[in-house]
């Protein structure tokens, strides 16, 4: 499992210092999900530039320029092609329309090779799973709501990815894996991270004076554009397939607000290591049992780290 993290700061109200600090704190925490690889992407002078190394977030040092509002950032957990070969690690780089964009994505995806067929992609060295939606993208020769649309619609697997432009608007493609996005409307800031535990624990460490947040909520099949200038744009994909048939089975009790959101976190983090836990050849219903003898999830994604699921 990898980590989302970020932060748009459309009113400069950060300076360039306070920002760079704010990545260094988000990272560390982020490691929490991913220490084999951590990268940035952020523009300047509508330049469109990424920073990755094969290292933990913490041992890396954050170097933005002055006039840099957008950062998206992500540490990653390996389940396909070798951090240590750097192309394989986020953010990546794709070009549609004569355009660059980055892109980074929390999840795994099983269809690459087949999509990658299908569709007449060209081969590359990149041997990251992740790697296929920026195909998808470049196919459209465009990026846009309705681009990230065609390439959540067409991958398999768990994911949510965010992607950023030259001219520093980020989208968010809402699948299956977690996402917390807060925004501080005091001083125009947004920040995110995976899930509302790690925001939290960063936000803790850095006890910023910019009041409450609110929380922006991205439901599964959601696509979220921030402008440059702070402004949302809202689209929407086909998420039929991520629905379970027991969903709608009248069994369940009916839940609202905190419970039902509560519930609905804990489902996609569920999803999301079984798909984790298929990249190391263990099927989902393997998992169904280590929950069925008590196991925690906690406890079935350290089996899968340390390799020792069954033995």
């Amino acid at each position: 499992m990898c980590c989302l993290f970020g932060i748009v700061d459309h009113q400069s109200y950060f300076s360039v210092k306070k920002k760079n600090h704010i990545l260094s704190v988000l990272s560390a925490e982020c490691e929490e999900r991913g220490t084999d690889a951590t990268g940035i992407a952020y523009c300047s002078h509508d330049h469109l530039s990424i920073y990755k190394r094969p290292l933990e977030a913490h041992r890396l040092r954050f170097r933005i320029p002055e006039d840099s509002q957008v950062i998206m950032g992500h540490t990653r957990m390996t389940t396909q092609g070798r951090a240590s070969r750097n192309r394989n690690n986020h953010p990546f780089f794709g070009e549609a329309g004569g355009e660059l964009f980055a892109l980074a994505h929390n999840g795994v995806l099983w269809n690459d090779d087949i999509l990658r067929r299908s569709k007449h992609l060209p081969k590359t060295k990149i041997e990251t799973d992740s790697y296929i939606a920026v195909q998808l993208i470049e196919q459209k020769n465009t990026l846009g709501l309705s681009s990230l649309k065609y390439m959540a619609e067409q991958v398999e697997g768990s994911f949510t990815f965010t992607v950023l432009d030259e001219r520093e608007n980020l989208y968010f493609v809402k699948g299956d894996s977690p996402m917390c996005l807060y925004y501080y409307p005091r001083c125009g800031v947004y920040l995110y991270a995976s899930t509302e535990a790690i925001l939290n624990r960063a936000l803790g460490r850095l006890n910023l004076p910019i009041g409450k947040p609110e929380r922006i909520m991205l439901d599964c099949g959601d696509i979220l554009k921030l402008t440059h200038s702070g402004r949302r744009e809202m689209a929407s994909f086909d998420a039929s397939s991520f629905l379970n048939p027991w969903d709608n089975c009248s069994l369940w009790p009916v839940q609202t607000g905190r419970a039902k959101h509560k519930r609905s976190e804990e489902q996609a983090y569920l999803e999301e290591l079984k798909s984790v836990a298929a990249c190391y050849g263990y099927s989902p219903a393997s998992v169904d049992r280590l929950l069925d003898s008590g196991f925690s999830t906690d406890e079935i994604e350290e089996f899968l780290y340390e390799g020792t699921m069954y033995q």
